[in-house]
């Protein structure tokens, strides 16, 4: 490389040095638990527009939810708190490539290291927000002894004792309440986290009347999160540092889309103010419509083409989008079967079916369906399953795509133990492949193809009868012949072979 200058307050070009001082003496309005690439490419740059548009006058504390991320925050700590965000893909059918420094760091704190430190952020009158992502095992209960001297492990326990610090201190003011945001991928996540607290309240015999002020003046705002983060790029890395003139270990790319609901009132933008700085985030009454569509929409797209784009030898989401058959099948799939049978405005499903399209065929993301593949059954159950039972019901005709497609998850599913244990098949080509799911599912797979695969009515029959997989019996929706349906797509498939 022609540098070797790291990127950091003294190295950064003016403009950036200019918004470190300012986001360093600003005060510290936002507690971010977690260091990792999503914040950083999702909120963080969020409160960074936010704060370029002079609509925010805070900046953020930020603190790793476990030990590991320690390392993370020495980095942070190299750079001043400063990294690169990469934004890349397609906007309206056009390749956009776009980066910035964000500055909205002003502190960093090791809670494993520096508890006290940790804790007395709590009296800070001027903090607005907590907003966490600690995974979804992280945002989950575990009995946690009354230790208030020593670091908690888990978040929702050292939150509660926080959150008592911050009551205290303000003698359980109502105007020092808190927006938490929790950005874990768990539906109804604020609530989640509210009833952990108040779990350890009950262990720890706290106060009534701290638990009075969580209720009244503290908001658990449910939320839901769509942006793909994708971290470093580790292979293009050293060309992009070249061209931009300093190292940055901390960079970190994003897709251009991003999307937050939050199920709050709209007023609330006027503390954290993402509408106002003209940012794709909704206050909305209801987060279902939006978690609808998202689960039916783009995870049920991504189930729905896994199967048939792996027997036919495809590996990545936009590879499939630009096969020549593949492609139009995934797209008609969505608007004639999928949209129809989602109880939501179909004008707005439509411009979202097109922005998943745009998001799918992004040049800069390989998103392999060997990783979507993961647990295909339990998706299909909860992504695919209630769209087809829905169209069946409304039209008393089967969506012949999604028929495919399920077809096709019962011959990706045509597999045999191999010797390191796993379970494996082969494509419509006869090359290898190996399946992930949970051992008993692999485990029935593999039998039921065994006694049953020579004779594909009975073993349709034999698998849409296990309601344990699809919640509930898939053999006749709506009085409709699904088995007959399978069972012919399966034979057509093996006179091909």
């Amino acid at each position: 490389m022609g540098t070797t200058k790291m990127l950091n307050a003294e190295t950064a070009d003016f403009e950036t040095q200019s918004r470190y001082r300012a986001a360093a003496s600003s005060p510290v309005r936002v507690l971010q638990i977690g260091e990792g690439n999503f914040l950083r490419g999702f909120a963080d740059w969020m409160l960074h527009e936010c704060r370029k548009k002079g609509l925010f006058d805070g900046s953020v504390a930020v603190t790793q939810p476990r030990p590991s991320g320690g390392a993370k925050l020495e980095q942070l700590a190299a750079q001043d708190g400063l990294y690169t965000l990469l934004i890349r893909g397609l906007e309206q059918g056009r390749k956009v490539e776009r980066s910035e420094v964000v500055a909205v760091f002003r502190e960093l704190i090791d809670p494993y290291r520096e508890w006290e430190r940790f804790l007395s952020l709590a009296e800070r009158p001027e903090l607005e927000a907590v907003i966490s992502n600690t995974t979804e095992a992280g945002l989950t209960y575990v009995y946690t002894p009354w230790k208030p001297d020593e670091p908690m492990p888990s978040y929702p326990a050292r939150l509660t004792l926080w959150l008592y610090r911050r009551y205290e201190a303000f003698a359980g003011a109502a105007d020092k309440g808190l927006l938490l945001l929790p950005c874990e991928l768990l539906e109804r996540n604020g609530d989640t986290l509210k009833a952990c607290v108040l779990r350890h309240c009950d262990d720890w015999s706290l106060p009534d009347g701290f638990r009075r002020w969580l209720e009244e003046h503290n908001r658990f705002l449910n939320s839901l999160v769509d942006r793909i983060v994708t971290g470093y790029p580790a292979d293009e890395a050293p060309a992009l540092f070249e061209r931009w003139g300093y190292e940055d270990l901390l960079l970190n790319t994003a897709e251009p889309y991003h999307f937050w609901a939050i199920e709050g009132e709209p007023e609330l933008d006027r503390r954290l103010p993402f509408v106002q700085a003209g940012l794709n985030v909704r206050w909305v009454p209801d987060l279902r419509p939006y978690q609808l569509r998202k689960v039916r929409i783009l995870n049920g797209a991504h189930t729905l083409m896994t199967p048939l784009g792996l027997l036919s030898g495809v590996r990545h989401v936009r590879e499939l989008m630009e096969h020549e058959t593949l492609g139009s099948w995934v797209r008609e799939a969505v608007a004639e079967e999928i949209v129809p049978a989602v109880p939501l405005e179909p004008s707005e499903l439509r411009v979202y079916a097109a922005e998943v399209f745009e998001r799918f065929a992004n040049p800069y993301i390989e998103h392999r369906l060997s990783d979507i593949a993961m647990n295909s059954v339990s998706k299909f159950r909860t992504r695919l399953v209630p769209t087809l039972l829905s169209y069946a019901g409304e039209r008393r005709e089967l969506p012949q795509r999604m028929v495919t497609a399920l077809a096709a998850l019962l011959r990706l599913y045509r597999v045999k133990r191999l010797d390191d244990g796993g379970y494996g098949g082969v494509r419509f080509d006869g090359t290898p492949y190996t399946v992930n799911d949970s051992k008993p599912v692999l485990e029935t797979m593999s039998a039921l193809w065994a006694e049953y695969g020579t004779d594909a009515r009975l073993l349709a029959d034999a698998v849409l009868s296990r309601e344990e997989w699809w919640g509930c019996d898939l053999r006749t929706p709506a009085g409709l012949p699904l088995v007959q349906a399978i069972a012919r797509q399966l034979e057509q498939w093996e006179e091909c072979e």
